[in-house]
């Protein structure tokens, strides 16, 4: 077992780059399944998401090359191979082979998606979409099995703002007969960009970035090369990283527009923050003023940056609350952040966090993704060392996590315990 160390109180500083987004890749690369020659993916994030999405091509025939940041997928002899168990189980985004495999062999067997423990995130819109698109769907011994006889346009009006189920009727929707609409889609810059892809395959799609997208179908689609637009979520997070420990901190390879929620609470809280074309310039403040968040769709406060951002909210003065509309359980770090010294509350759906803390290093878990994202932003700020587990978490959404903190300057290293372990053993 591996832990991430992390000694605090070092002040950040100089440039970091910013990786793919993680929220497209897992997205993207089922949608090659759609073509009928190469795709190539240009600036993919070097993490465990990608290689197991990567896996899981090769698993229905495909031939997947993946090699310094892009993978070269040829689908030519892919089959409709039922994926019930096995890697599908490891990743929430597994979903996305539903509505790739559907659209190109008009049947996929997939298996109940796994990845972090959020609280109830049901597929129906999903299967909405898909049964509204002509398919069967059926729950077979924990798998979702999807068949049709052909895939027929259809207006799809979404009860629920969904990024997963406005991707994966896209999927669907680009190979089948005439017109689907979607309606109340989510707007997020991620859905923009498989859009992108796809119209580069040959997709007719528009409105993508709207709340309204038009699809009319084609019967193939080729291959393309695509880059992957910045991760707004790492982005956000370093960012965060910077208001809290940044003596001048350059976040490049971003698309400040992405960030706008963020940034506007940031400055609320009297960061100083120099927005250009493609970087963000961030330098803390000592005296940081408490505000109130609640996380909402994009273009909204991103729920993913809420951890972090919790984190953050406990070196301020007075009382923050933040309320997560999106998760009902994304709160599984407030008692590990209370671990290090954080005066921090759970009520409902709402956080409340009374500043400023003292924090000190602890032994502490990352339960989830960006719950490791907030564990690490407590550490650089804590004093004493700071011992996290369950990196595995991490690992899923952050590319070089430890050489990028190093390079601005953080005190940071992993362990593996159990190699510790064993030399202890044999010495005794």
């Amino acid at each position: 077992m591996e832990k991430l160390m992390i000694e605090g109180g070092h002040p950040l500083e100089g440039t970091v780059q910013i990786s793919g987004a993680k929220n497209s890749a897992v997205a993207l690369i089922p949608a090659a399944i759609l073509a009928d020659s190469t795709v190539t993916i240009d600036h993919l994030p070097n993490i465990s998401d990608v290689a197991i999405l990567r896996d899981l091509l090769e698993e229905i025939g495909g031939e997947a090359i993946l090699e310094d940041n892009t993978l070269i997928v040829n689908p030519e002899k892919m089959i409709s191979m039922p994926l019930p168990n096995g890697k599908v189980k490891k990743l929430r985004a597994s979903y996305y082979l539903m509505g790739a495999m559907l659209g190109k062999f008009k049947k996929a067997v997939i298996g109940l998606p796994g990845g972090c423990n959020l609280g109830p995130r049901p597929i129906d819109q999903h299967i909405k979409g898909f049964q509204a698109l002509g398919a069967r769907v059926t729950n077979e011994q924990g798998a979702i099995y999807l068949r049709a006889d052909e895939l027929v346009g259809a207006r799809i009006y979404l009860d629920v703002v969904s990024v997963g189920a406005t991707i994966n009727i896209m999927l669907a929707a680009v190979r089948a007969k005439g017109r689907t609409i979607i309606e109340n889609a989510a707007k997020e810059p991620e859905i923009i960009d498989v859009a992108t892809l796809l119209a580069s395959m040959g997709a007719r799609i528009k409105g993508a970035g709207t709340d309204v997208i038009r699809i009319d179908g084609v019967e193939q689609l080729h291959g393309c090369r695509h880059s992957i637009i910045p991760d707004r979520i790492e982005a956000g997070t370093f960012t965060i990283m910077a208001a809290a420990m940044g003596n001048g901190v350059t976040i490049d390879n971003v698309i400040p527009l992405h960030l706008e929620s963020l940034i506007a609470k940031l400055r609320e809280m009297g960061v100083y923050i120099e927005e250009s074309d493609d970087s963000v310039f961030i330098r803390r403040n000592d005296r940081l003023n408490s505000v109130d968040v609640k996380t909402l769709v994009y273009p909204g406060f991103a729920t993913d940056l809420q951890q972090p951002f919790t984190a953050l909210l406990t070196s301020t003065e007075g009382t923050s609350i933040v309320t997560d509309t999106i998760y009902s359980s994304r709160f599984k770090h407030i008692d590990e952040l209370r671990r290090m010294g954080a005066n921090v509350k759970v009520e409902g759906r709402s956080a409340i966090i009374n500043g400023p803390s003292s924090l000190e290093g602890a032994n502490v878990k990352a339960s989830d993704l960006r719950a490791g994202a907030s564990l690490v932003v407590a550490g650089l700020m804590a004093k004493g060392i700071t011992e996290i587990s369950g990196l595995e978490h991490i690992d899923r959404g952050y590319e070089n996590l430890v050489q990028k903190l190093r390079g601005l300057g953080a005190k940071v290293w992993r362990e593996n315990l159990d190699i510790e372990k064993d030399v202890e053993k044999a010495t005794q």
